[in-house]
């Protein structure tokens, strides 16, 4: 496995990244988009990217950080610049032609404008607590033309149930909604129930990307 650390520039700042690349060459490239506060780092995408890596896949970790400040003021477009800005540094020395881009919450936002893209037109597409109360993101569901999973919490402020229940007519996706547990798909005080829709998690997004 090689590991490249670098900064990719954008319009206002510079995105840090990491990129995982296996031992041989891979077609395939997974793009995580992480939450404001909830890193790659955090349990959710920190298993994915494992998942990612034993399916083959080099990996691409996008690391914005921001500020309380800058997250007030930054704007969908400004967000999407920055995560387009690392993706078009790696793509401009790759030649992927096998995508999976995984979102969580913030990075929803992003998603929604990344996935028209033409490069990502036959992405896989995996939605993470979407911030659905996000007229850009809901509408990006609910038209959504890509192979796409989308997993988020009854308890979730994120969770709006007529308009999941709207995104859920779309054939292209597939939905899945868990009781019980918040925006970081956790019960509130329940470690080992949480540790186990961790696990759950996990089967859902292998079985979706095994299967598409």
């Amino acid at each position: 496995m090689k590991i490249i650390s670098d900064t990719a520039r954008s319009i206002n700042r510079y995105i840090p990244f990491k990129l995982y690349k296996q031992e041989r060459k891979s077609n395939s490239l997974t793009i995580m988009l992480p939450g404001a506060g909830y890193t790659t780092q955090a349990p959710l995408l920190h298993y994915t990217t494992a998942i990612m890596l034993n399916k083959r896949s080099d990996v691409l970790l996008v690391n914005y950080t921001y500020s309380q400040e800058e997250l007030s003021s930054i704007s969908e477009e400004e967000l999407t610049s920055d995560v387009q800005a690392v993706i078009d540094s790696i793509l401009h020395n790759h030649d992927y032609t096998d995508f999976t881009i995984v979102a969580k919450s913030i990075g929803t936002i992003a998603l929604s404008h990344i996935l028209k893209n033409p490069d990502f037109h036959s992405a896989k597409a995996i939605w993470l607590t979407p911030l659905l109360q996000r007229n850009n993101v809901y509408l990006a569901l609910l038209h959504n033309k890509n192979v796409a999973l989308c997993i988020i919490g009854d308890q979730d402020p994120c969770y709006i149930p007529e308009k999941f229940e709207e995104i859920k007519k779309n054939a292209r996706l597939q939905p899945s909604l868990i009781e019980g547990v918040n925006h970081s798909l956790e019960f509130t005080s329940d470690i080992l129930h949480s540790i186990e829709v961790l696990k759950d998690v996990m089967f859902k997004i292998e079985e979706f990307y095994d299967r598409n």
